[in-house]
């Protein structure tokens, strides 16, 4: 599985409010400034967040954003399906009554289709386990203290 770029922005500007989420807003400029994110793009992405249910936005010279649930509530999956679309196969593998008629190029065809549905299934597993929690950890685990928290504007 493969994430197109706005689906790692999403989880980025994601992660930056679940590692600070509380009451306080964060500004657009210092998510953008953080990941490294075109400011523009990130607004846009914002936007389809906060239609999707993930963040809150207050306007104005002290608007920001903030995430809408906490980060425990919110899985990968959930954000990967509002930004990428579907994880599951449109379609799936069945044998049927073909099973004993197939040539054997077909029956291998067959094999490895089946093999790959399995690692899309263990794949959309594993991200409907882990929440924006667990990733906001993993963060802090390997970036370990943060020596410029972000300025809030209360």
């Amino acid at each position: 599985m493969k994430l197109s770029q706005r689906g790692e922005y999403a989880i980025q500007a994601l992660l930056v409010l679940g590692m600070y989420h509380g009451p306080e807003v964060i500004r657009i400029k210092d998510i953008a400034k953080r990941q490294n994110i075109p400011r523009r793009f990130l607004e846009q992405i914002l936007n389809d967040l906060k239609s999707g249910g993930f963040v809150q936005s207050r306007r104005g010279v002290a608007g920001g954003y903030r995430l809408e649930r906490t980060p425990e509530e919110i899985s990968l999956s959930e954000i990967i399906r509002h930004i990428e679309g579907p994880l599951e196969s449109s379609h799936s593998l069945s044998l049927g009554d073909k099973k004993h008629n197939l040539h054997s190029d077909e029956a291998a065809k067959c094999a490895i289709n089946f093999v790959m549905q399995d690692v899309r299934s263990a794949i959309v597993e594993v991200l409907e386990a882990v929440t924006l929690s667990d990733l906001c950890r993993r963060v802090r685990e390997i970036q370990g203290p943060m020596e410029n928290p972000p300025d809030y504007i209360i």
